[in-house]
């Protein structure tokens, strides 16, 4: 069975699943969910009782031409400090006719690549179309990928990054230049947010890192790190200023993501909007320029199914 398999190395991923590849992939992930067409079975996020570890296994089905995906791996916060990604996991694809497993590839890099590209998904959905100013929260793998992703969505001029080392703000400010992106790395979250049309927190914090009364008017606010009840990278002002909250799942975000958990259950916030609804047409997210929009990813098993594939189908061109 093994010689039909397609195993993956994280570097070969990163090869086959370009920017606009991955983009498109996500696109197709959510306009699946918002027309009610993939299956989306609930997701496991399981705190360790050992340390700050977060073990995760998603599994999901894009469509009929295309079979399950699952991905399990682990969030280990510590990594960070050292220089290393935080999110390490494998991907299992299997056929969509006869079950058997199709592809094996390096989680890490799927969940790198589809993450930041829904969050360009997410950005060109709901951003002003005069948006090009980022500011990024973060420094890590998820932060640079980003500032890639959104760049093929929003001609950016400006990129204002900050994180709490700052040789790693300033290292990672160095590598986007290198890459032909006007990025300065600054001396406080506050700085980099003030004035930015787009904002990306990329983070792991369990205490807000983006705060509301830092917004400017139209700005659009995307969080990829409070994918579970105990991270907040945004505050409550945040969630109070906003004109919408959209998010990738509705009853995933409501018990998974800690900001949107928290309003819903003080009452602040009695509405959320799927992102897949905002691409089908089914909402509307943004309804004056001066709003303020807030996107909320937790991570879904259906963006995993839909990069996968995209890998798969890749490689496979490739072989022929």
């Amino acid at each position: 069975m093994t010689d039909d398999v397609l195993f993956l190395s994280g570097p070969q991923v990163t090869r086959l699943l370009d920017a606009d590849t991955a983009i498109a992939s996500q696109r197709a992930a959510f306009t699946a969910l918002g027309s009610g067409a993939a299956d989306l079975p609930a997701k496991i996020m399981h705190p360790s009782r050992f340390d700050d570890s977060v073990v995760f296994a998603y599994v999901s089905r894009l469509s009929a031409d295309s079979g399950a995906v699952a991905k399990f791996g682990s969030v280990n916060p510590g990594n960070a400090a050292a220089g290393l990604p935080t999110i390490h996991a494998v991907v299992s694809v299997l056929d969509p006719v006869t079950g058997r497993l199709a592809a094996v590839m390096d989680g890490g890099a799927v969940t790198t690549l589809r993450t930041a590209a829904a969050s360009a998904v997410a950005v060109d959905a709901l951003a002003r179309p005069d948006s090009t100013d980022l500011a990024v929260l973060g420094s890590g793998t998820q932060a640079l990928a980003h500032v890639r992703a959104i760049a093929r969505v929003r001609d950016l001029k400006t990129v204002r990054l900050w994180s709490p080392t700052p040789r790693h703000r300033a290292r990672a400010a160095e590598t986007l230049a290198e890459l032909g992106f006007p990025a300065e790395a600054v001396g406080s979250a506050e700085e980099a947010v003030s004035g930015a049309s787009l904002v990306a927190a990329c983070t792991l914090s369990t205490t807000p890192v983006v705060h509301g009364e830092w917004l400017a008017p139209g700005c659009t606010v995307v969080s990829v790190g409070s994918f579970e009840p105990t991270r907040r990278e945004v505050d409550t002002d945040v969630l109070r200023r906003s004109a919408t909250v959209v998010v990738d799942d509705p009853a995933t975000a409501a018990e998974h993501a800690g900001p949107v958990v928290d309003a819903l259950r003080t009452g602040l916030l009695t509405e959320l909007v799927g992102l897949g609804d905002v691409l089908t047409g089914r909402a509307v997210a943004r309804t004056a320029p001066g709003d303020i929009v807030y996107y909320n990813s937790v991570g879904l098993g259906i963006q995993d199914a839909a990069a996968a594939w995209a890998v798969v189908r890749a490689a496979k061109g490739e072989r022929r």
